[in-house]
């Protein structure tokens, strides 16, 4: 059993599950420490009768958690046509829309000027998506800066995301032909929130690289070093999807293929994408297939 394959899957299949660590604990009968030593892959081997019961608790088969279902094999046999086998996609900006209906939300809640909302949530959004700053505390501070008694940053933002259907219908075509995984600066407790409520795709990623999790943000070179390594593949054989063009200029760096999302033109843009991930031996026979005979 490869128990550190195991346990990306299983964090994985657990984060969009909508889980935390100690929900699934409740739900499969385990102890914290175990399931977060199988996580790690710290334990060797760990009983089938364990693995069936987290694979029900997350809702996926025992041979997908455990990597046996041939559609992941599929998946790791296809490439693009630049030589990428996995693909990360960001979040917010390209599989969602949130920000604008937020802050709008926020300033006639608040009766503040709507660019004071939007300069107040950025002072501090860097620091609750590392983690280094708790939700209870970016909460207090943003209703100091409106001049109000409470605001609730996570309803506002679940009340006003919009997913981005033509994109996240490429991440479901993707997830058919390649690895796929999800990188993204986003707040505790978010990711598991969107997939409860259906506002991303319930799929079993290949990797989640939740910046609140791993405690670094994109555009920092720790935050893509965490992604290879979740990935288990050469950073070549990596492309990353994203609205920003300093995410992308850094992943560029640490060796990874690009492709920016254009989120203000987002069905045009996400065709692009489709296109960009056609994955080699398809565009080859397709091509062969145009060709005139020489007969």
């Amino acid at each position: 059993m490869d128990e550190k394959g195991l346990g990306k899957r299983l964090q994985a299949a657990r984060q969009a599950a909508g889980l935390t660590q100690q929900q699934l604990c409740q739900r499969a009968n385990l102890s914290f420490s175990t399931l977060t030593k199988i996580e790690r892959g710290a334990i060797r081997a760990p009983s089938i009768f364990t693995v069936q019961a987290i694979a029900q608790a997350v809702g996926t088969g025992v041979d997908e958690l455990l990597g046996l279902a041939s559609p992941a094999l599929h998946r790791r046999l296809a490439k693009t046509k630049s030589g990428s086998s996995f693909i990360y996609f960001d979040v917010n900006g390209c599989l969602v829309h949130f920000y604008q209906r937020a802050f709008a939300k926020l300033a006639a809640a608040s009766g503040a000027p709507y660019d004071t909302v939007e300069t107040a949530f950025w002072h501090h959004n860097d620091h609750v998506c590392r983690g280094t700053m708790s939700l209870a505390d970016f909460n207090s501070y943003l209703a100091d800066r409106l001049g109000v008694a409470t605001v609730d940053w996570q309803q506002a933002y679940m009340e006003t995301v919009v997913p981005l259907t033509a994109m996240q219908e490429v991440l479901l075509w993707a997830a058919e032909h390649y690895k796929v995984g999800l990188l993204t600066n986003i707040m505790p407790g978010f990711l598991g929130t969107m997939f409860r409520q259906g506002q991303l795709p319930k799929l079993t990623y290949d990797a989640v690289v939740d910046s609140s999790v791993v405690g670094a943000i994109k555009p920092e070179p720790h935050m893509y070093e965490i992604a290879t390594e979740q990935a288990g593949c050469a950073p070549g054989e990596i492309l990353l999807i994203d609205d920003s063009r300093a995410n992308l200029m850094a992943a560029e760096k640490a060796g990874w293929h690009v492709l920016w999302f254009d989120d203000s033109r987002a069905d045009e843009a996400a065709e692009r994408v489709r296109e960009v991930l056609e994955p080699a031996d398809q565009a080859q026979a397709a091509t062969s297939a145009a060709a005139p005979s020489s007969a």
